[in-house]
């Protein structure tokens, strides 16, 4: 089993910048792959940034490609995404999950953190 636990959400204006953290725990071995979704209020969980642990692949959805990084520490079981020229749309919950692979789909991850809630205002 492995534990996920979010943190570093906020409050923060547009065009501010904000970096979220997943640690991990337990049999983190289990999981090849991390991932982070947000949901907005009234409409679907949605794909963010996913990475893999061994090979630092990276997928984002487009509406954050360059504005977001997705990166890793190894040592510290610790998943970050930074973000940065944050904008209202951005503004949900954030969720770091763990999967067997780097995939878009949450069906595919089996572990879920609380979520943090990212709020950007205008």
């Amino acid at each position: 089993q492995v534990q996920l636990v979010e943190s570093g959400g906020g409050l923060v204006q547009a065009g501010g910048s904000l970096t979220l953290s997943c640690a991990a725990s337990g049999r983190t071995f289990s999981s090849r792959a991390m991932a982070w979704f947000r949901q907005a209020p009234g409409k679907e969980r949605e794909f963010v940034a996913t990475i893999r642990w061994s090979v630092a692949s990276v997928l984002y959805v487009d509406s954050v490609k360059g504005r977001f990084t997705i990166s890793r520490d190894n040592a510290k079981s610790t998943v970050y995404l930074q973000m940065n020229t944050l904008k209202p749309e951005d503004t949900g919950v954030y969720y770091c999950a763990a999967g067997q692979d780097a995939v878009i789909g949450a069906a595919f991850y089996d572990y879920w953190g609380q979520g943090t809630q990212v709020t950007v205002s205008s």
